[in-house]
């Protein structure tokens, strides 16, 4: 994950829904609460949020429903207006752009999936995935060598003249996310894209995704209402409650700081010892002796050696250098669940 200029910006946003949004916002009280806000007509989707994502970055927002993710994303792509604040793109400001600008935008930088695949049932794989290089007007023969590439990527090859009504829910997934990777975005917007999946296919779709990651290293803002998903898949983690974000942080801080009560209940039955690595409680001003352990091993994979290795401190190495020490007993209170 890059430190550079972020992705996208987003300062003090708000989203407010009602019969005269934008007058209810400039006569708004500082401090109103979303139940104050409600009461007075209007619906917070999105309450002063300021956030950034950063290239190659793979942020999660989460929550439950009615939370605020999904209008979030949507005011990331301008899908919807947002009634304050400001939301930049590369440094340039989304809500000065012109609808020709912004559909151009849209076309050139952004790939969007959706928990409903949306496929056209009249076409082959092939041709579904083609479809937004046909809407940008490529050539035939340009549209179909993309499209190819794009399905050999996400492991459908072989089936490119099947139709949808012929493939698994996941296989749809899969068609559903080369469509969007046709066009070769920069940031991708998924909303919720496999929650309609068995848990196995679900799995499956993970291990894929985060292989496509990998490879492709795009900046992606990826919505959830499920934590396990979005432990396994962050690089940082947004806890939306009424339209605002609780915290944002990596998945091992969030469980092991939760910022607010709410995000501790999110967090109170996870199991940290699979979330927490060695490299975020290893302190380096201390290094210790004898054979390291890797920053990117969790706790549950350390069990055994935290339980009968003798060290008080263990050293932890990233990328082949000793980045400090990890206190034992510090890695057994995360094991054992001790307060």
């Amino acid at each position: 994950m890059s430190v550079d200029s972020p992705v996208i910006s987003c300062r003090n946003v708000w989203k407010i829904f009602g019969p005269d949004p934008a007058a209810f916002y400039k006569k708004m009280n500082d401090g109103m609460s979303f139940d104050d806000i409600r009461k007075a007509g209007y619906i917070a989707g999105v309450r002063d949020v300021s956030i950034d994502v950063h290239k190659g970055e793979m942020l999660v927002i989460m929550g439950l429903s009615g939370s605020g993710k999904s209008t979030l994303v949507r005011c990331f792509s301008r899908l919807h207006d947002i009634t304050g604040g400001s939301i930049a793109v590369e440094g340039q400001d989304i809500m000065s752009l012109v609808e020709k600008d912004l559909i151009e935008l849209r076309r050139s930088k952004m790939g969007m999936v959706f928990q409903s695949f949306g496929l056209l049932p009249h076409r082959t794989v092939l041709e579904n995935v083609a479809f937004p290089l046909e809407m940008r007007g490529q050539d035939k023969h340009t549209r179909r060598e993309r499209a190819l590439e794009v399905v050999k990527l996400v492991g459908l090859e072989g089936r490119e003249g099947y139709f949808p009504r012929e493939l698994s829910g996941g296989q749809q997934q899969r068609v559903g996310i080369a469509r969007s990777l046709a066009i070769e975005p920069d940031i991708w917007f998924l909303d919720e894209p496999f929650s309609a999946l068995d848990p196995l296919i679900r799995r499956e779709m993970q291990d894929e995704f985060l292989r496509l990651q990998q490879l492709l290293n795009k900046t992606i803002v990826f919505i959830t209402h499920d934590f396990d998903e979005a432990l396994r898949l962050a690089d940082r983690i947004a806890i939306m409650k009424d339209g605002a974000i609780e915290q944002c942080d990596t998945p091992d801080q969030i469980v092991l700081h939760p910022a607010t009560e709410y995000v501790r209940k999110f967090t109170e039955d996870i199991d940290k010892a699979r979330v927490v690595h060695a490299g975020v409680l290893a302190k380096p001003d201390v290094k210790g002796t004898g054979d390291p352990v890797d920053a990117k091993a969790t706790i549950k994979a350390l069990a055994n050696q935290l339980v009968y290795d003798a060290r008080d401190v263990i050293p932890v190495q990233k990328d082949g250098k000793i980045v400090g020490g990890l206190n034992r007993q510090d890695g057994l209170t995360v094991l054992l669940g001790a307060d």
